[in-house]
């Protein structure tokens, strides 16, 4: 007896899954499932919705917002710095950091109004 979430009986559709195959070797999706497992993390979620909320901010400031420490903060900001979510600046004795671009708080901006529609949802 088949379960409610599976088909009952197994067929596929050739065509489709040979076609959608094809397009899924031609895409480099690793990178998008890195770029999405960086955001995975609450506090690298919560610095990047913080520079959401302002354009630029300092590792201080950072830290501060979250609540951590600033070697914490710091370690957040580097992994998105290297999945280019974030950039910096050095100013003086400061670290600014940014945004890399207006993507991120696209994607930022349209998770959040999904997870309001499944909260609505439920």
């Amino acid at each position: 007896m088949g379960s409610k979430d599976t088909c009952d009986i197994y067929c596929y559709d050739k065509e489709k899954v040979t076609r959608i195959q094809w397009e899924l070797q031609k895409e480099d999706l690793s990178s998008v499932a890195q770029l999405f497992k960086a955001l995975a993390d609450e506090n690298r979620a919560k610095i990047s919705y913080a520079l959401c909320q302002d354009e630029e901010l300092c590792v201080c400031d950072i830290a501060n917002i979250i609540g951590s420490t600033i070697a914490t903060a710091s370690h957040h900001l580097r992994t998105l710095h290297k999945q280019g979510i974030v950039k910096f600046r050095k100013e003086g004795k400061l670290a600014f950091y940014s945004l890399d671009d207006a993507h991120i708080k696209q994607l930022l901006l349209i998770a959040m109004e999904h997870r309001n529609e499944v909260k609505s949802n439920v």
